[in-house]
């Protein structure tokens, strides 16, 4: 299917580069990393992977992504159902999770993710024992 969303589909590739840039700045991005990110996750259909800058909100290890006119997007479909694996730029790493996307009030979209447990070494928490 076509493009159909509120700008012109040409215009689209620009803003997002820009966006992306936005968060690498040495002057701006550590101010707009703290409410933009990059997703990138497979694509259910076509295996491929797809990277999107997104606004976020955070709380411990629970991010929500409000898809801003989900009825014009089609990538936040990957989550519906069961959910996906997806990851995320946060703190200057990736961090990876289980995003489900779920309606809410008058056809809007919210995306969930779990971040996955971690540690500075890689592994679980579950994975170490207390010495």
């Amino acid at each position: 299917m076509r493009y159909k969303g509120p700008l012109p589909h040409w215009l689209i590739r620009p803003i997002n580069g820009f966006t992306t840039a936005l968060r690498t700045s040495p002057r701006w991005g550590r101010l707009a990393r703290r409410r933009l990110t990059v997703v990138t996750y497979t694509g259910r259909r076509s295996g491929r992977t797809f990277s999107t800058p997104v606004s976020y909100r955070r709380s411990g290890e629970t991010v929500t992504i409000n898809v801003a006119m989900p009825e014009r997007k089609r990538w936040w479909r990957n989550f519906t159902g069961e959910g996906r694996p997806i990851s995320l730029e946060l703190d200057e790493q990736v961090r990876t999770g289980h995003a489900v996307a779920r309606p809410y009030a008058k056809g809007r979209v919210s995306l969930t993710v779990r971040l996955d447990d971690r540690r500075e070494d890689g592994e679980s928490p579950a994975a170490g024992t207390a010495a």
